[in-house]
């Protein structure tokens, strides 16, 4: 149990198959309160509403009460998530929704108490409800044609703010795969955007990225540093430097991986987050050198560190900094030996506790890093088609689609569920398997994971920018296959001229000192030296 939660009056349970079976057995409905260590509106709540001993005692008395970390429990963040956190969710003891909400200040939980109680008193276990993503399961599939990138170029356009760059007209969020897909398609809005992020959510102090603006200009930010959305802005402006030759973005996805790499450094790999704190970061930075900083959360999870290490590495392919590749490496191996075995990945690893293993976020964080260190490194190639194969195998579904785990376990647990990011990002990084791999089943098995969701295509907005991507490369990908070894001007060549959607396969079999371009399985080119290489990339 956190501190946070400690501190508190309420006698909290943690999660598990036990606190249902003590809600069965008292016939009281369970309060989950997910919570995370980075949010501040979380430990607010608890320092208030759940410290209320008047609410406490009735919390104690009438319900079962199980707080969960979201981050460490990723399936039950998926399935009861009410639209941020914290979410307060009251629920049968098989699990099924009577309510929830967000936040709740004293006033506001008495109110729900009263609610949630006559509702059980007079219906019972008949009151709980499925939510609509599960009992639905996957949205009508479809074909993946040219039309699905078409639709979220116009989706870019209509939805882009003009006058203050990101997209939509309330709340901002940095939005990096979107910036991504942006950047071969859109370049303007995308270099707008970045330079908003830069300047409203960077903390030109410490370090880091904030999660988000509550203001259309930016304005208010939520001050949380979480290491999965700073390492997908490493990516974005690395990329961005790649096609500009800015050195702003150039220096501030430098800057973003000082901070990785000494605030979130565990000595082994990356921490999966530091916590919000509005006041400390309002400090001057002659004030902040006398403040205590906002906690830490040294868990090591494994896909946000797959996802790191394949940001940082995507910036040494452009930059060649050998100390950002090298932290990159040791995330990657510690990640290795310690939460992979036999392809299936663990979540996460304590002296206390152990996380879900093959839940398809972890599989498919450390496949990205694996595949992006196989085009820099020339490495982990064995472990890359381990780690897929195994997620191809157990999370499949025959519809073509994956499942996000195994569907058993407490609660919602035991629903089936399809996560639309979490699909699209596996598919992508099979796609680029199968070009490392020369194996097709990889491209084939991302397109069925792709068109399982294209019966919905038209109703995606930019949030799942991503999804259009690759249905895009799905249509036309290039790959540089390159006969020589990684590290070779050739190969680093390649890295620095290739477009972030194609592939880069180094020492390719067949080719002895050449690089060919293939485009959609044809060569169209071979080359010899960097400059040769540069040119059949621009078509010059």
């Amino acid at each position: 149990m956190d501190d946070s939660a400690a501190r508190t009056n309420v006698e909290w349970r943690e999660w598990g198959q036990d606190a249902f079976d003590e809600a069965a057995r008292a016939k009281k409905p369970v309060l989950l309160s997910l919570s995370a260590p980075w949010c501040a509106h979380c430990h607010q709540m608890d320092a208030t509403t759940y410290t209320e001993p008047r609410i406490a005692a009735n919390i104690n008395d009438g319900f079962v009460p199980v707080r969960v970390d979201v981050d460490r429990h990723p399936r039950v963040r998926e399935r009861y998530n009410m639209g941020g956190f914290p979410s307060t969710v009251f629920c049968t003891p098989e699990g099924d929704i009577l309510t929830g909400a967000g936040y709740l200040g004293v006033d506001g939980f008495r109110e729900i108490l009263d609610s949630v109680r006559r509702t059980w008193d007079g219906k019972g276990e008949e009151a709980g409800r499925v939510p609509r993503a599960l009992r639905d399961g996957t949205p009508p599939s479809g074909e993946v044609r040219a039309r699905i990138e078409e639709h979220m170029v116009e989706q870019l356009l209509g939805a882009f703010d003009d006058e203050f760059g990101g997209w939509g007209s309330d709340t901002k969020f940095p939005l990096p795969r979107t910036v991504e897909f942006a950047l071969v398609r859109a370049r303007d809005q995308a270099t707008r955007t970045l330079e908003a992020i830069q300047t409203h959510l960077l903390d030109t102090y410490d370090g880091g990225f904030y999660r988000f603006a509550t203001g259309r200009d930016w304005s208010d930010p939520h001050r949380e540093k979480l290491l999965d959305e700073n390492a997908a802005l490493v990516r974005a402006f690395a990329r961005a430097y790649r096609y500009t030759g800015e050195d702003s973005y150039r220096d501030t996805a430098e800057t973003t991986v000082e901070y990785l790499t000494t605030d979130l450094w565990t000595g082994e790999a990356f921490a999966a987050s530091q916590a919000g704190d509005d006041e400390y970061y309002r400090l001057s930075p002659t004030d902040r050198e006398d403040a205590d900083p906002p906690s830490i959360d040294e868990t090591v999870l494994a896909d946000r560190n797959g996802m790191a290490a394949g940001a940082l590495l995507a910036l040494h392919a452009y930059t060649d900094d050998e100390p950002t590749r090298r932290y990159a490496e040791r995330a990657l191996d510690h990640v290795l030996e310690e939460l992979v075995e036999d392809g299936e990945v663990t979540h996460y690893r304590t002296d206390e506790e152990v996380g879900e293993s093959g839940l398809l976020a972890d599989q498919t964080g450390v496949l990205q890093g694996l595949t992006t260190a196989w085009q820099v490194t020339g490495e982990y190639g064995d472990a890359a088609t381990a780690v897929a194969d195994y997620a191809l195998a157990e999370l499949g579904d025959e519809e073509g689609a994956f499942r996000d785990g195994t569907p058993e376990g407490p609660g919602l647990l035991d629903e089936p569920l399809y996560p639309l990011d979490t699909n699209v990002e596996f598919a992508d990084a099979l796609v680029d398997l199968a070009a490392l791999t020369g194996d097709d089943r990889y491209r084939e098995r991302a397109r069925e994971a792709i068109a399982a969701f294209a019966g919905a295509a038209e109703r995606m907005g930019v949030e799942v920018a991503s999804y259009a991507t690759v249905a895009s490369r799905l249509q036309s990908l290039r790959v540089f296959r390159i006969g020589a070894p990684a590290g070779s001007e050739l190969h680093r060549a390649a890295l620095r001229v290739a477009d972030h959607e194609a592939v880069v396969v180094p020492a390719a079999e067949g080719l002895d000192g050449e690089a060919e371009v293939v485009d959609d399985g044809e060569v169209t080119g071979t080359a010899e030296t960097p400059d040769g290489l540069a040119e059949l990339a621009t078509g010059s």
